[in-house]
């Protein structure tokens, strides 16, 4: 784990340094299981930092066994998990499989876990759900029980959803003193509780109800306002604490507000229909957000840099669908 005055991680003004990750489903839409290799391999020449494989039980590769497929077919991007559904697997089957992983890929697994939130995935795969009480109390238990069994201690644990007696984690894992974890959120409950465990939180956007992002969660207020939540939860871990967050859209164009007005017209209309429009924004608002880049490569380094300086924010998320945009980003952030 490192800190706040670590040079590796951190530059000369103290902030931490930027870190980009790409990412994939191999699903059949990317071209299959060896067009997902080439992905991650393609990530990797590009300069990402780490390449994040998803969670659902539809449309993709099993997460897992494709990161040890991975750990095989690349040399120096991390592999990450973004974010598993803890619903759907034991931790202490999880701490093996992601040990073995981080072994396997000589000391690169980014273990991302949250709550599970496809309600859909779990029923039709016949797993019990539970209320949103239960998932959080529930990935409590687990976060507690990876973080020893991933360290190859071992574990005597008397929950209200697991227990564990005289289970010794093994493999020991290759990174010291256990592969990173990282949990992502949007609400105050799951923000506080990534805050008590994760190395690595990412920062998301809330859901309505009916599971739509909240259009005023994309805001910089709102952004800050999520930020400050994780500040007070951490309290002294703070500085220990790499934020990350993934931008939604990117558009390169030499003409940024035009882009925003078209975006805004966009919303207005209803598209994108996931995306509950519970706020009316500015151009401003738009041009601002950390989840939407619009520009030239300069124009979108600059407002990465301004997402940094007003949030720490510094881990930079990028869908599949816009690696390749992106890419040209990179080096222009590469070492700040």
């Amino acid at each position: 784990m490192t800190t706040a005055q670590d040079s590796s991680t951190h530059n000369v003004d103290g902030l931490r340094k930027f870190r980009f990750g790409a990412g994939g489903e191999g699903n059949k839409d990317e071209g299959g299981a060896r067009k997902f290799v080439k992905l991650a391999q393609t990530a990797e020449e590009y300069g990402y930092d780490t390449f994040a494989i998803p969670d659902h039980l539809g449309n993709q590769v099993g997460p897992l066994a494709a990161l040890g497929a991975l750990s095989q077919a690349t040399s120096t991007i991390r592999l990450a998990t973004s974010v598993l559904a803890n619903g759907f697997r034991h931790p202490a089957l999880l701490a093996k499989e992601a040990t073995t992983i981080d072994v396997l890929s000589k000391g690169r697994l980014e273990l991302g876990i949250g709550a599970g939130w496809m309600k859909e995935e779990f029923d039709k795969a016949g797993i019990e759900f539970g209320t949103p009480g239960e998932r959080i109390r529930k990935l409590d238990e687990a976060l507690t029980i990876l973080d020893q069994l991933m360290r190859g201690q071992t574990v005597d644990f008397d929950g209200e959803f697991y227990t564990i007696k005289g289970l010794e984690g093994s493999p020991r894992p290759r990174q010291g003193p256990r592969p990173p974890i990282a949990v992502g959120g949007g609400g105050p409950k799951m923000l506080a509780l990534a805050a008590k465990h994760a190395d690595i939180i990412s920062v998301a956007t809330g859901t309505t109800v009916d599971g739509r992002l909240r259009l005023s969660d994309m805001t910089m207020e709102k952004t800050i306002e999520r930020v400050d939540r994780i500040r007070q939860a951490a309290g002294d871990r703070f500085d220990e604490i790499e934020l990350n967050w993934t931008i939604a859209t990117i558009v390169i164009t030499d003409d940024r507000v035009a882009t925003a007005e078209m975006a805004l017209k966009a919303l207005e209309s209803g598209y994108p229909p996931n995306i509950a429009r519970d706020v009316e924004l500015t151009v401003d608002d738009i041009l601002s957000s950390p989840y939407l880049a619009f520009g030239s490569f300069e124009e979108i380094a600059d407002q990465i840099r301004e997402v940094r300086r007003q949030t720490t924010m510094s881990y930079v998320g990028i869908f599949p669908t816009q690696m390749d945009a992106f890419a040209p980003v990179i080096p222009l952030l590469r070492g700040e």
